[in-house]
Order: C-alpha cells, then structure tokens, then sequence
C-alpha cells in the first residue's frame, strides 16, 4: 500500500539527509523530552477535539461544511512547533488542528464550530474559516488554492516592512493543480520571499486518488520550475516534520528564499463529514494499512520505549485533554447565538489614506 519513495532533492540537485524515526535515538536532554511531551500533548488534544467535532455535528450542534484533521495530526503539530511567536500561519480549511497546534483557544473555536458569538470571528466563519490574529493565524480559507496567493502576500509584507519572520502556507495536494499556486510561487521565487509552502499530501482530493488527477506524483518537483528548494517529509512522523521545517523556516529568515515542502500523510476519516468514512474511493485494507502509521501512537510508543513516559502519564495527559474539550464544548453549548445585527457587521473596514 505504501507509495513509492521520491529522492528529495533541493534546488542544486544536492540529495536531502534522511532523518530518523521519531525517538529513534535516546536524548538525555530534559528539554528535548519536554519537547516530545509538549508535542504528544498537542496532538492527542486535535485528535480528542476531533472526535468530539464529529460527534458535534451528528446531532446537528455544528452546521456547514466540517473536516477533520484525524490522522493528519503530526503535519500541523511539527511544523507549526518551529515558528515563532511572530511568525505567520494560513491554511485551508482543514484548520481546526493547526488552529490548534498554534495556540488558538479550544473555547473560541468550539464555539465558533457552534455558531456562537463567542467563536474565534463571532459564529460567522465557521469550520472552515477559523482566524485568531492575536497568534498570526490567519485562517482557515475555503477555496481550495485561494489562500495560497495571500500567503505570498504576508510574505512580501513581511519583506516590504523589512521583518525576519516567516509565514507558512499549508494546502492539499489538490491546490497544486490550481493557477493562483503557480503564480504565487512563481512570484515567491522571483522576489525571494521568506513563506514556507507545506503541501500535506494525504492522497485524495475530495474522493479523486493524486495519481488520477496530476501528471506528477512527487508533486515536491513541481518545485523545480521555481527554481526553489523542496522536499519530502514523512507526515506521520511529528519529529521529522518538525526538523524539516526547522530547515525551511531558518532558510526563509536568514536568507529571505521560500521552500516547497510535500508532507506525505493521510487522513483517517472521509473528505469531511458528508464522507465521514471513506467513501466508495478507498479501500478498508488501504485505510488499515495507514492506521498502522498513527502519528500519535508512533511518538508515544517511541516516548515508552526510551522510558521518556509511562502508560499511567500517557492516560492522565488523555483524561485532562477530555476535560478540555468537555470544557470547550459546555461553553460553546453557553454561548449566544449572535444577533441579527451583527450581519452588518465587519463587513467594510475603514483604514488610513
């Protein structure tokens, strides 16, 4: 089941180091082991928020379009675990987990799954269009590409303004095949500007397998036409991601040269959740096979055997991330619904001359 290995290569034909699996080597380092927890702890947090999402929107708590980030929990969680505070995020609109991952309230979003005038952006943006810009998250975008010429925006404003920081720009497979990401990358490359573009290739555009929708599956070398650096990360393994877009990020803040980066990983439920499961475009043994590579139980087993965490410490974290979400949800369930007026609301915005 597994896909054929591409030879990730950078933009001078030099061959990527290959990086060991999450918690291969023993690390002493009491930070590092803090490090691994923090990220196990985020993970497990999306993937419990998850599951109560879907049951959210079965008894009809959540309207609109829902997609679930399950299974795809080590792309967002090691990637956005090597910005800064100042750096930028924007995504699709699978974003629940990177809104997540980077720091965004469990409250403000449950309520904004909700419908709530207590949501992240007052009930009105809904799954797909989480936006906090008190941590650069700057959504959530439900046009599949539409938000990868905005990212090379943030890029240029940050360079305009003569900043160091990075924006990451996080789409699916299937926006490759749009103009506005050729343009966008084009124009990135050209003007050197430091964003990060972060395929995470789960396979499937809606139920449309890659291989039956572009003419290239190492979708990294469309890199190649940009003269821009790339290459491929294993997106079950939260380290390794982690470690490549460390490499990325310093790229784009030193040297100002953005990078195309195609995080393979795959989505354990359907499309969202009109195709809560799979689908008629996959099959069971496919989805088995991939369930072996659980982002969360490969850190976590890793963790254990390196004596870093105990079961004991692994079931507490879990009880105290239920009673996060438990919280997130009874507040969201508390929280008004937004008045009619507000539909007149944030509509313009008045800005200087």
């Amino acid at each position: 089941m597994a896909k054929k290995k591409s030879d990730p290569r950078n933009n001078n034909g030099a061959t990527a180091t290959a990086t060991p699996a999450a918690g291969a080597a023993a690390v002493a380092d009491p930070a590092e082991v803090q490090l691994r927890r923090d990220l196990l702890r985020s993970m497990l947090l999306q993937r419990r928020f998850e599951e109560r999402c879907a049951e959210a929107y079965a008894l009809g708590k959540i309207g609109g379009f829902c997609h679930l980030y399950i299974g795809q929990e080590a792309c967002g969680t090691g990637a956005i675990s090597a910005l800064r505070a100042d750096d930028y995020v924007i995504t699709t609109y699978r974003d629940h987990g990177q809104a997540l991952a980077r720091g965004m309230s469990p409250r403000s979003i449950m309520a904004e799954l909700f419908g709530r005038a207590d949501g992240c952006v007052g009930g009105k943006g809904g799954s797909m269009h989480l936006f906090d810009s008190n941590v650069n998250f700057l959504g959530g975008h439900g046009i599949v590409g539409g938000h990868i010429p905005i990212g090379t925006g943030v890029g240029f404003a940050i360079k305009y303004r003569g900043g160091d920081q990075v924006c990451l720009c996080f789409m699916g497979e299937a926006a490759v095949n749009n103009g506005a990401f050729h343009e966008a990358l084009n124009m990135a490359a050209l003007w050197k500007l430091p964003v990060v573009y972060i395929i995470e290739n789960n396979r499937y555009g809606m139920g449309t397998a890659l291989e039956r929708a572009s003419a290239i599956n190492d979708i990294a070398e469309r890199a190649c036409a940009y003269n821009m650096p790339r290459a491929v990360l294993d997106g079950q393994d939260v380290l390794a991601v982690r470690r490549g877009v460390q490499e990325a990020v310093e790229r784009a803040r030193t040297e100002s040269v953005p990078t195309l980066l195609e995080v393979r990983t795959y989505r354990f439920m359907g499309h969202s959740m009109s195709d809560a499961v799979s689908g008629t475009y996959r099959t069971k043994a496919e989805l088995e096979e991939y369930l072996k590579r659980d982002p969360i139980t490969l850190l976590r087993t890793n963790m254990q055997d390196a004596g870093e965490i105990t079961d004991e410490e692994v079931s507490k974290m879990d009880e105290e991330l239920k009673a996060i979400v438990q919280d997130a949800w009874d507040f969201a369930d508390a929280s008004p619904e937004p008045p009619l007026e507000a539909l007149y609301e944030d509509v313009y915005v008045e800005t200087t001359t």
